[in-house]
């Protein structure tokens, strides 16, 4: 097996030094491997994606000494991908419309609850299931429904998954670590997503597809073999597979690796100039100064 692998960032903001340290690692390991190391670029999002932050990506890539292959994958040129997915999934009775904003979520998710906190995951705050059994277009017999959120019904896609033939657990290999240290081959029931992830949203009111939907529908159509990605996305990585066996898809090799942190210990994020590529080239900092802040 050829060793593949991605670096896919938006194009919404300067990249910062974890997105150095993500890249180079990729690049690296890829190189070390005789593969291939891809860009893509995640811009389905026209409305935040902007020309000049995917221009200014390529330099500072270029800038730090990285090559990829060509074409570059732009997921806007491949919306047609996502519509299909999601016909697949709704004709499959796995898919509910939702017109619920966040302002709806948060107030249903801060209600009274015994006492508890309001339950997160990968997404941020679980959703509620507001929507999931009003009346309108039935999954399986009306057409997809278009300029609404989609969202996947959790318990009835993990049904699903149960009974694909497959094992009864999802597993991936990893072989980086997650936040508490899990590597090697990591196995969990799909039914624990109902409680850890909730009905996650797979296409947005206002763009076709969302990243969970894209992502592994575009790492399957680049035929990635390593998925190179910071330990932030790790409890992500069960949503991926369970969407790989719906959708009879090949489930990559994980390498979470850890996050840049600023002096306070926060992640790093594109508001953050301060720590932007650009603002090291600017200062006259050289390719080799970021690997050493990156601890490369």
């Amino acid at each position: 097996m050829t060793f593949r692998t991605r670096f896919a960032p938006s194009p919404t903001g300067p990249l910062h030094l974890g997105h150095a340290y993500s890249a180079i690692l990729a690049h690296d390991m890829a190189h070390a491997a005789g593969g291939a190391f891809l860009l893509r670029i995640e811009d389905i999002d026209r409305d935040r994606a902007r020309p000049e932050w995917e221009d200014q990506i390529y330099e500072d890539l270029a800038w730090l000494g990285l090559d990829w292959e060509r074409p570059v994958w732009r997921q806007s040129d491949h919306t047609e991908r996502y519509a299909a997915a999601l016909d697949d999934l709704w004709q499959a009775g796995l898919l509910y419309p939702c017109t619920c904003n966040r302002r709806d979520i948060l107030a249903a998710a801060s209600a009274p609850q015994d006492g508890s906190a309001p339950l997160t995951g990968p997404d941020g705050l679980l959703y509620p299931g507001t929507c999931r059994d009003k009346p309108g277009p039935r999954p399986g017999q009306d057409p997809r429904p278009e300029g609404v959120a989609l969202r996947l019904n959790m318990a009835v896609a993990v049904r699903r998954a149960l009974h694909t033939g497959r094992a009864a657990h999802l597993t991936f290999q990893e072989t980086g670590h997650g936040p508490d240290g899990q590597h090697g081959q990591i196995a969990f029931p799909p039914e624990d997503l109902t409680v850890l992830a909730g009905d996650i949203v797979l296409s947005r009111k206002d763009f076709i597809g969302s990243y969970h939907l894209a992502v592994v529908l575009d790492d399957a159509a680049q035929a990635i073999t390593h998925v190179v990605r910071g330990e932030d996305l790790f409890d992500a990585t069960a949503i991926h597979a369970l969407l790989q066996r719906l959708l009879d898809l090949p489930t990559p090799v994980y390498h979470h690796h850890r996050l840049i942190r600023d002096d306070q210990g926060r992640r790093l994020a594109k508001r953050d100039d301060a720590r932007a590529i650009r603002t090291y080239r600017d200062e006259g900092a050289t390719p080799q100064d970021i690997r050493t802040k990156v601890g490369l």
